[in-house]
């Protein structure tokens, strides 16, 4: 098929679009690959079309081999659905909700948990059936408060989902390995330089998963990563060893601190109130903080610098946490939110968990469990007991590692791909079952497997740029090269026309630059559309018959081919490039 800049849908543009803070939002707006209709809605124009059909059939090709099989659901849910598995209310704004003309509810699918759900409740009957594993390939919608970064958080965007069931825990361990393997497949030939993480479930839910993540400075995410025994993990995630010396910590009397003593702090609620207040430093203060879990009130301690991480919490009860209304706080501690402290707690029945930092503070300020007054001089153990201490708080750069004697770096990530041992997550609260061979119902163990196509769109380009435009791994590259004449007419464009249909034959995606433009004008479309192969017919051509031949990662380096060698000089770095992406065997 020919295929000629000069009839393709293509404007560059020169100056960075105001609205584009990311550079890969930047590179696409200015390279022509998508444009704004409103926020978190973009338009896939011709170039970022063919890039992401390639991401797509990369994807298809790992699926189809790890044997699942794809199907296309439909984007609106009926909210029944939804209320049935308990997440129409859960997941909160991100569910983008409208009713038919009949005052019936739907929502726009942000992921498809349910409808598959609904779809194997209805047709897998019997073990026989069983494992099996559905995906699809399609749009997706959130509503993002802060839509950011063009295709990086989009309200619209395309996803490939899938969906394992299984008969037992073996099974779905198996079906999670597939996955995972598939992934990684899929993501080399991507040419994605991606980090594989243990994360949280969010509100999909589960008993384990993977994240997949590209590090990028940019990155919203934050991922923490032991150099020495390669533990990694999302900041949400992230566990820490306790601190060094945290078991003399233990050991150390705190009676013989400061007397305690009651301050007023009228109207001083915040860390940052307190603090200044009272002229100590926020690493000073505790924070209590009221959870109640499963009808149990649990008060947490974290140092005042320092964020709980609630899913750490949950996870030390083994049981889902929610804080405390003020209501419950009030009534608890006699003061209102803002006041609450340790002291009294234990005697109320209230089980006190501390996180780590907390056993190293002596003399620190907790509320008073009174109104406008705190307590300063504080210790624990002499003032108020603590039943356990814990790992409470997110992990940051400099943390020990869990799981080796090094400490911990943080990175800023982009996810791009995220997998889930969902067990009877959906199964159970929507009756999903089969008949398994001694005849009795079970319900089905499932997994989930999301990769966020359009993104990885985005993450090349984010991770592989230069001031001059996008450089593109050859697999997802809208052309595998690209045919520049310096003149728009005479000899130089006929060889350049000569080539570009000669390599079109011998297998390479080719566009020519066929533009009335000047010279200048098409070397920078060029290196801004990132196509990986550039081959420029010029003067060298009239001067010795040879015609220069680059990758655009590497321009500093060209080649100057004899014209008749020019074809298989492409085909020669076209399979050099390949082969770098995926070089060992399957």
């Amino acid at each position: 098929m020919s295929v000629r800049l000069s009839q393709m849908l293509f404007v560059s543009l020169r100056e960075v679009p105001a609205e584009a803070e990311l550079i890969s939002h930047q590179l696409l707006l200015r390279a022509c690959f998508i444009r704004k209709l409103a926020a978190g809605f973009y338009t896939y124009l011709p170039l970022a079309w063919r890039s992401l059909l390639k991401i797509i059939n990369i994807v298809r090709e790992e699926m189809n081999r790890a044997g699942a099989q794809e199907v296309l659901m439909p984007f609106m849910h009926p909210a029944e659905l939804w209320q049935e598995s308990g997440r129409w209310d859960e997941y909160g704004d991100l569910l983008m909700k409208l009713q038919d003309r009949q005052g019936r509810w739907f929502c726009l699918g942000p992921t498809h948990e349910e409808p598959i759900t609904d779809l194997a409740r209805q047709i897998i009957k019997s073990y026989r059936q069983l494992p099996i594993n559905l995906y699809q390939i399609g749009t997706k919608f959130r509503d993002e408060l802060r839509p950011r970064g063009g295709l990086i958080r989009a309200r619209e965007f395309i996803m490939k989902d899938a969906y394992s069931f299984d008969r037992d825990e073996e099974g779905m361990e198996r079906s999670f390995e597939a996955m995972r393997q598939a992934y990684i497949l899929a993501f080399k030939r991507c040419g994605l330089p991606f980090v594989i993480v243990e994360a949280e479930a969010g509100a999909i839910g589960g008993t384990e998963n993977l994240e997949f993540m590209v590090t990028a400075e940019s990155g919203e995410d934050r991922l923490l990563r032991c150099s020495k025994c390669g533990y990694a993990a999302n900041r949400e995630r992230a566990e820490r060893r306790p601190p060094d010396g945290f078991e003399e910590a233990l050991k150390e009397t705190k009676s013989n601190g400061k007397p305690l003593q009651k301050v007023l702090t009228p109207n001083q609620r915040t860390v940052e109130e307190v603090s200044s207040f009272l002229n100590v430093q926020p690493s000073q203060l505790v924070k209590t903080l009221i959870y109640v879990a499963d009808g149990e009130i649990v008060a947490a301690l974290i140092r005042g610098d320092h964020e709980l991480n609630e899913s750490k919490l949950s996870r030390i009860l083994g049981k889902k946490v929610m804080m405390a209304d003020a209501a419950t706080i009030e009534n608890l501690t006699n003061a209102p939110v803002g006041f609450s402290g340790p002291i009294g707690l234990k005697e109320k029945g209230v089980k006190l968990i501390a996180d780590y930092d907390i056993a190293f503070l002596s003399n620190f300020v907790v509320g008073a469990n009174e109104a406008d007054a705190h307590f300063i001089n504080t210790n624990w153990g002499r003032d108020f007991p603590i039943d356990q201490f814990a790992d409470l708080r997110f992990a940051d750069k400099g943390d020990g590692c869990p799981r080796c004697d090094r400490t911990l770096e943080m990175l800023n990530a982009i996810e791009i791909g995220h997998i889930f041992k969902l067990g009877t997550r959906y199964s159970e609260p929507m009756g999903a079952t089969f008949v398994d061979e001694d005849g009795r119902e079970k319900f089905f163990l499932m997994g989930c497997y999301g990769i966020g196509i359009s993104r990885i769109l985005s993450t090349i380009v984010e991770v592989s740029h230069d001031e001059d435009g996008i450089i593109f791994p050859i697999s997802i590259a809208p052309f595998e090269a690209w045919v520049l004449p310096i003149e728009n007419e005479g000899d130089l464009r006929e060889v350049a026309e000569q080539i570009y249909s000669d390599l079109q034959a011998g297998g390479v995606e080719t566009i020519i630059d066929d533009r009335d433009e000047r010279a200048g004008v098409k070397f920078k479309d060029m290196d801004l559309v990132g196509v990986p192969i550039q081959v420029i017919v010029g003067r060298t051509v009239r001067e010795r018959g040879e015609v220069e031949v680059r990758l655009r990662r590497n321009r500093s380096e060209p080649k100057y081919v004899p014209i008749a060698q020019v074809v298989k000089t492409v085909q020669d770095l076209k399979h050099q490039l390949f082969e770098e992406l995926l070089p060992e065997p399957r």
